[in-house]
C-alpha cells in the first residue's frame, strides 16, 4: 500500500494528472465566461496539458495564467475569427435545413456545406494546441491546422472521438461529468498530439514557429505573434 501512495507510482501519477485536469477545467471555464477570452483560455489550457504529458507542468496555476497573458492578443484574434465563421456556418446550416429542396442544386450545396463544416472542426481541434506550442501568422495557423489535421487522420478521428464521448456522457449518462469536461479532453488529446507537434519542431529554424515553451528560436518569449 505504501508503494502505491508514492508520488512516482504510475497509478498515483495518473490520478494526480486527472485531478490537475479537473482543476484546469475549472480555470478554463472561469476564464471563458467573458466569451471573448475563450481563445486565450483554451490556448493556455493546452499549453499546460502539453507540458503535463512530458511531466514538465510545474505549478499549473502559474503556467496557465502565464500562457493566458502571453497569448491573449493573438489567441483572441484567432478565436474571434473562429467564432464569426462558426456563426456563419450555423446560419447557413439553418437555411439549408429549412430549404430541403429535392433537386441537385440543394444536394451540391449540402455536400459543400458538410465539407466546410468538417474542415472547420478539424481547425478547431488543432489550432489552439498549435498556438500553445508555436508562433506564426494567423493565416499560417489556420493553414497548418487544416493540413496537419488532414495528414494525421487517425489522430484527428481519435480526438473527435474523445470530444464526442465526453459530450455524450455529459448529456445522456452522467451530467456531473462536466467537471472533467474540456480539461480532461485537452489532456487526452495532448497525449495524441505530443508526438505530432514534436515532429513540427525542426521547422523552428525558419523563424516562424516558436519553441516548445512558447519561445522563439533566439530565446525570447513569444505570445503567438509573427516572428520578424
Amino acid at each position: 500500500m505504501r508503494g502505491i501512495l508514492t508520488p512516482d507510482n504510475p497509478v498515483m501519477n495518473f490520478i494526480t494528472r486527472i485531478v490537475y485536469s479537473v482543476y484546469l477545467n475549472i480555470l478554463w471555464f472561469i476564464c471563458c465566461i467573458p466569451i471573448v477570452t475563450a481563445g486565450a483560455s483554451t490556448t493556455a489550457l493546452f499549453y499546460v496539458t502539453l507540458k503535463m504529458v512530458k511531466n514538465e507542468e510545474g505549478n499549473v496555476t502559474v503556467q496557465f495564467f502565464r500562457a493566458f497573458k502571453e497569448n491573449f492578443r493573438f489567441s483572441t484574434k484567432v478565436w474571434l475569427i473562429m467564432l464569426a465563421l462558426g456563426i456563419v456556418l450555423g446560419v447557413d446550416g439553418f437555411v439549408l435545413y429549412h430549404m430541403r429542396f429535392e433537386n441537385w442544386f440543394w444536394a451540391v450545396l449540402t455536400a459543400v456545406f458538410i465539407v466546410v463544416v468538417l474542415a472547420y472542426l478539424i481547425i478547431a481541434m488543432y489550432i489552439f494546441p498549435l498556438m500553445a506550442r508555436f508562433s506564426n501568422t494567423v493565416r499560417m495557423m489556420f493553414f497548418n491546422a487544416i493540413m496537419i489535421g488532414m495528414r494525421f487522420l487517425l489522430c484527428t478521428a481519435l480526438m473527435a472521438a474523445v470530444y464526442f464521448i465526453m459530450a455524450f456522457i455529459i448529456i445522456n449518462i452522467f451530467t456531473p461529468a462536466v467537471v472533467f469536461g474540456e480539461g480532461l479532453c485537452a489532456f487526452l488529446c495532448s497525449y495524441l498530439l505530443s508526438r505530432i507537434l514534436a515532429m513540427c519542431e525542426p521547422h523552428e529554424e525558419t523563424g516562424t514557429e516558436a519553441g516548445p515553451d512558447g519561445e522563439s528560436p533566439d530565446g525570447e518569449s513569444s505570445d503567438g505573434e509573427p516572428q520578424s
